[in-house]
């Protein structure tokens, strides 16, 4: 089975990283609560709901994070969202919600977090950040805020598609065969993948519903039951999406954004898949030459080599997985490895330690760099972040056909050498061909006439959502860019002091980074 390649956060990536390692529409019209803008009558009951806050242990999804969910300084609630907003007098979906308190005496407001994905936990991520904001005016003047979009994480219905068997089967086959045989082979796997996704999520109503335009009025519903007049956000990678589509929906009730590690809004499915593909292998050489300044570097001294070298290394495996333990490592495994640790610059080390050990037989921490990409815990356990990716992705992006698969293919290998395997492109229709409802958003120059003014930032040597992507967001939206010199994936309150402090500039005071900022780290 075959699924598009995600764009994930750097914080996210840290939280499940750290473990892996350890271990080897339109705008609602009425009033609402909170003193935003209008909304409809039938929505009105979830507008003014209270929440019911109390201790976040059993909020958390894995073993691994239970004891850092339930430190007395966080809070959890479940917010009531109605799963179809045309119809909200029926069937309900229910927002896992985590909060740390502002610690300081002159309390702004919330401030929401999203770390992309789309599909990961905005309450693991605030788990995982807010001790490292602990001094920061950030802390002191808002209530930090996460939540897990609907269908991901602690939320229900949650989106579930296969099992922890299956998941470990999934990782396995490597579809390589481009006949007619091997072909209706693969679209009958993905579609019963979407099959599993009817029967274990709760049916085609909740796959329906499931994309970023439901969760942005799921935002809105979240700021009044906090109390918020208008809305603070950092969404990160594919939560700029989240946050450019509530600024569509509501863009009355915004008081700040920021959007870090952009998805252009208005780029193709197609488009952004191969530029992102251009992006890891930017990303791929600038850790090969950085790699080769050791004489021990796995991939040699020659970074113009260095994507030969990783061929010849990985691609034995595309016929013969290498064992781990009791476990397989497949050449899917082996390349997802590589490209979780594009990207951070922090990750480059286990990188480099990573290819060394699997250069000798030893798989185990390729193995694990892609256990943490597929959110699989010590015990064994998948969450639900990439059953969640897809079905979201599948709400959110264009469909393709078979031609354009396999074009997508030829043209993603092109992109990106390091990750050609070597076979043939199968011109296969994908999971979202499958899906039983079609695409809520489509590519679109956004228009939110009378917006405040936000912010983007941009990283030169981002891997996932290249530079331009970023720039072209803020010239439609009107937005302050910030340019960050340097590596990585999401970098806004990750220690880039200049950033950091131009962030909490805007988020405490509104006030605007100065025209063409640009910081190095």
């Amino acid at each position: 089975m075959r699924a598009r390649r995600r764009s994930l956060l750097v914080p996210a990536v840290v939280a499940a990283l750290a473990v892996a390692l350890a271990a080897c529409a339109t705008a609602p019209s009425g009033q609402g609560s909170g003193a935003g803008a209008p909304v409809d009558a039938g929505l009105q009951k979830f507008y003014d709901q209270k929440l019911s806050w109390g201790p976040c242990g059993d909020f958390a999804t894995a073993k691994e994070d239970q004891e850092r969910y339930a430190q007395p300084r966080f809070e959890c609630a479940k917010l009531e969202v109605p799963l179809d907003y045309a119809k909200p007098a029926e069937r309900t979906a229910q927002i896992a919600v985590l909060r740390q308190k502002a610690t300081g005496p002159d309390r702004i407001g919330s401030l929401l977090f999203n770390p992309g994905g789309p599909g990961a936990s905005g309450n693991r991520q605030v788990v995982y950040t807010a001790p490292d904001l602990e001094q920061s005016p950030l802390s002191k003047r808002f209530d930090l805020v996460g939540f897990d979009p609907r269908g991901t994480g602690a939320s229900t219905p949650a989106l579930d598609c296969i099992d922890d068997k299956e998941w470990e089967a999934e990782r396995l086959d490597h579809d390589i065969d481009p006949s007619p045989a091997g072909v209706a082979q693969t679209e009958k796997e993905n579609q019963d993948f979407v099959a599993g996704c009817v029967r274990r999520s709760g049916g085609a109503d909740v796959l329906a519903n499931m994309g970023t335009r439901d969760a942005a009025r799921d935002m809105d519903v979240l700021r009044a039951a906090l109390g918020d007049a208008k809305l603070s956000y950092i969404g990160y990678s594919a939560g700029t999406r989240l946050g450019y589509t509530y600024a569509e929906q509501f863009p009355q009730n915004v008081r700040a954004l920021v959007l870090d590690g952009a998805l252009d809004p208005k780029q193709s499915t197609i488009d952004r898949i191969v530029k992102q593909n251009a992006g890891f292998q930017l990303a791929f050489d600038n850790y090969a030459a950085d790699c080769a300044k050791n004489p021990s570097c796995p991939l040699g001294t020659d970074p113009k080599q260095a994507t030969a070298r990783l061929q010849a290394l990985t691609r034995p495996l595309v016929t013969k997985p290498m064992p781990v333990g009791a476990r397989q490592m497949s050449y899917n495994d082996a390349l997802t490895g590589v490209i979780q640790a594009l990207y951070s610059k922090d990750f480059w080390r286990y990188l480099t330690q990573g290819l060394s050990m699997y250069a000798n037989g030893d798989g185990r921490l390729l193995m694990s760099l892609a256990d943490a990409y597929y959110d699989r815990g010590q015990d064994g356990h998948y969450s639900n972040y990439i059953e969640a990716f897809r079905s979201i992705s599948c709400l959110d992006e264009e469909r393709t056909t078979r031609e354009e698969q396999g074009e997508l293919s030829k043209a993603a290998k092109a992109a990106a050498p390091f990750s050609d395997d070597g076979t043939p492109p199968v011109a296969a229709e994908d999971i979202c061909s499958f899906w039983p409802t079609p695409p809520t958003s489509q590519p679109h120059v956004p228009s939110v006439p009378g917006l405040p003014k936000i912010v983007v930032i941009s990283t030169t040597g981002d891997p996932a959502t290249p530079y331009q992507a970023g720039v072209d967001l803020a010239q439609g939206l009107g937005a302050s860019l910030i340019t960050h010199e340097g590596e990585g994936h999401g970098v806004a309150l990750k220690g880039v002091a200049c950033i950091d402090d131009a962030v909490a500039a805007y988020l405490i005071d509104l006030k605007d980074p100065a025209a063409g900022m640009r910081c190095a780290g």
